[in-house]
């Protein structure tokens, strides 16, 4: 088992060893929120794309069917019922408007939900703990390391006393 960085986890890192781990850690870490956070907002414009295409097929409808599948609505239901021609064309036109109304339905349930969607902001409060988190770490104490002078082994001490 290894630590991030690749050295063997139990032994002796410097302090420039674990700051450069750390920093890497933390530039990892903001990559990914930040990768997240664009996922996320790519998924609310899909929804509102989704939205807009269902409003817009629904003005579609209403605006290019209607005078056509009036007409062979109305005249379709004429031959089937014997009914008035008037009555027969206004019971296409509440069918066209069921339709549109169904679609309409549709464009504002993913309007809802594309609303709804707080991806962004739930990033930002993610990163926001993280930050706090750690803002509040206190390092380890370490032991006090000896001067440097005083950190020559002894067997260089012996050689240098023994040839002055």
């Amino acid at each position: 088992m290894s630590a991030p960085d690749g050295s063997p986890v139990g032994a002796e890192r410097s302090i420039g060893q674990l700051f450069a781990s750390a920093t890497a850690e933390m530039s990892a870490l903001v990559h990914d929120e930040i990768a997240l956070a664009k996922a996320q907002l790519k998924q609310d414009v899909k929804r509102g794309a989704v939205s807009g295409g269902a409003f817009s097929v629904a003005g579609a409808v209403l605006l290019f069917s209607l005078p056509m599948l009036n007409f062979a609505l109305a005249y379709g239901i004429r031959t089937w019922s014997h009914w008035n021609l008037a009555i027969c064309f206004v019971l296409s036109f509440a069918a066209n408007v069921l339709v549109a109304g169904f679609l309409g339905l549709i464009g504002v349930v993913f309007a809802k939900k594309a609303k709804k969607s707080k991806g962004p902001q739930k990033v930002a409060a993610s990163m926001k703990q993280t930050a706090g988190v750690l803002q509040n770490a206190k390092p380890h104490p370490r032991p006090e390391t000896p001067a440097l002078e005083d950190r020559t082994p002894p067997a260089i001490e012996a050689v240098a006393r023994s040839s002055s």
